[in-house]
């Protein structure tokens, strides 16, 4: 089985017998929020029954920190079940994606038979959307994915594209997915965020996960909104009954009430995200990124290899369409770490 994530962790402790340090997974630096594993633990003393298949406590949860109405949340096993349950539920003609973005968007829309239309992003902006998308947008198009800040690039959509796009994606009867599960890695999250827009745009899904804010990757725990409960009725008929074990439930509604921790790592990010930007830079490394990861290109040969006799993991961006070798992506954790970093491209520098 090919693996198109990461920098395979587990690969690593098999072959050196210790863990790397590792900068190809986005999550929160600072480790699993406080008190999620009390939470599972405490769950796990109930689990010889079955979970609440609507994730009622957990979506009045989520309704509360998000202000949103609870009906309009649907919770999976994590954004990727969500995206492949939503391509299992619209079965869509034809999708358009952006280039280079999240690889599940057009995974799973491949497993429909769907035609994925590539919109290339460009080196020259710095990979930024344009308002050319607009013009990709036709009566055909049955489903457009929008990453944002995008994933591997750093970089968000500007908030006015985005709601010409909703306009006309309205009037051509096409929905909009947009994926903020970076959103809350950024300096302004509330200027970037489509939630306040979900009662006037029934052709809007938004995804989101616990996985990278709350350090919660092993969990397996997303959710999606949208005004159309319509929608998310069909999404929640398109794959098994119990998506979310009541462990992750619990673990959920745990983490949503840490929000000293969330302060504090996205404290963390801006400052090490700065660090970072400005030591590369003096490597003659020029990155760029607005969440809690660093995009960026290099002419040192063999990189990810080199990084990995050091003990340190980064992400490989060259088998992401629209992306050449020699791009790549990395965390920002801590200071300590970043360092580490810093010092082994020295060394190859």
């Amino acid at each position: 089985m090919a693996l198109i994530h990461g920098g395979d962790v587990e690969g690593f402790r098999l072959e050196y017998g210790r863990d790397p340090i590792d900068f190809s997974s986005n999550c929160n630096p600072l480790g699993v929020a406080p008190g999620v594993a009390d939470a599972v633990r405490g769950a796990a003393e109930s689990a010889d029954r079955y979970p609440d298949p609507l994730c009622r406590r957990l979506r009045g949860a989520l309704a509360g920190t998000l202000n949103v109405h609870s009906d309009t949340i649907l919770c999976g096993n994590g954004a990727a079940d969500l995206i492949f349950r939503l391509a299992l539920a619209e079965k869509p003609n034809k999708a358009l994606v952006t280039a280079p973005t999240f690889a599940e968007y057009e995974l799973a829309l491949d497993t429909v038979g769907c035609c994925v239309a590539r919109h290339p992003l460009s080196a020259s902006n710095g990979f930024a959307l344009t308002d050319e998308l607009l013009a990709a947008v036709t009566p055909e198009t049955d489903m457009v994915f929008i990453c944002n800040p995008n994933n591997p690039t750093g970089k968000t959509v500007d908030p006015a594209l985005l709601r010409q796009l909703l306009d006309k994606c309205a009037k051509t009867g096409t929905l909009v997915v947009v994926d903020e599960c970076f959103n809350a890695f950024l300096d302004e999250p509330d200027k970037h965020t489509l939630r306040p827009l979900l009662p006037d745009y029934d052709n809007l899904l938004i995804l989101d996960a616990f996985t990278k804010l709350y350090g919660m990757a092993g969990i397996r725990l997303g959710y999606c909104l949208s005004s159309s409960r319509a929608l998310l009725n069909r999404m929640a008929d398109a794959g098994q009954p119990w998506a979310v074990s009541s462990l992750a439930q619990a673990a959920g509604i745990a983490a949503l009430g840490a929000r000293d921790y969330v302060a504090a790592a996205r404290s963390l990010i801006k400052t090490e995200r700065q660090y970072l930007t400005a030591a590369l830079s003096r490597l003659g490394i020029g990155a760029q990124g607005e969440a809690n990861y660093l995009f960026f290109t290099t002419d040192i040969n063999d990189l990810p290899l080199k990084l990995r006799s050091h003990g340190i993991l980064i992400r490989d961006c060259s088998n992401y369409p629209g992306l050449d070798v020699g791009w790549y992506r990395i965390a920002v954790r801590t200071h300590s770490e970043n360092a580490a970093l810093i010092a082994a491209l020295g060394d190859l520098n």
